[in-house]
């Protein structure tokens, strides 16, 4: 058994998920894209291996969408929650929304990315570093 285990799921609850093992740098993204995915100022995520993830609930209920020729986002076709997205870049990852989790989380975010798209109204208080981008 993985040293980390963590579990999550839909708004609905349909579709339910284990983590067996750990979960990467958690990052908050500002860019448009995410921003409308998710319906909030920014996204939450943090990259896990495709090999430690396993849909234990419902994984019939998972949609997915095209959202860049490089990014495809799942959702739960029921109640609409985020759940992952994959990049053809890191092929190997999920891209996780931390908000879905339903384990407690002891790490916390590191940085926030995309911040010149940020929405205007949205104003960052923390002290993390900021990138116009990917961090370099």
């Amino acid at each position: 058994m993985a040293e980390h285990q963590y579990t999550g799921s839909c708004l609905c609850g349909e579709i339910q998920y284990q983590i067996d093992g750990e979960i990467g740098m958690i990052v908050q993204c500002h860019c448009q894209k995410c921003r409308k995915a998710n319906g909030t100022a920014f996204a939450t995520n943090a990259p896990i291996a495709k090999s430690a993830f396993k849909f234990t609930k419902g994984e019939k209920f998972l949609k997915q969408y095209q959202s860049s020729e490089s990014t495809v986002r799942y959702f739960c076709g029921n109640c609409g929650s985020p759940i992952l997205s994959t990049k053809a870049a890191t092929p190997e990852f999920y891209r996780l929304r931390i908000g879905t989790l339903d384990t407690p989380l002891e790490h916390k975010p590191t940085q926030h990315l995309f911040v010149t798209s940020k929405a205007e109204w949205d104003v960052i208080y923390d002290d993390l570093p900021q990138f116009e981008g990917f961090p370099k």
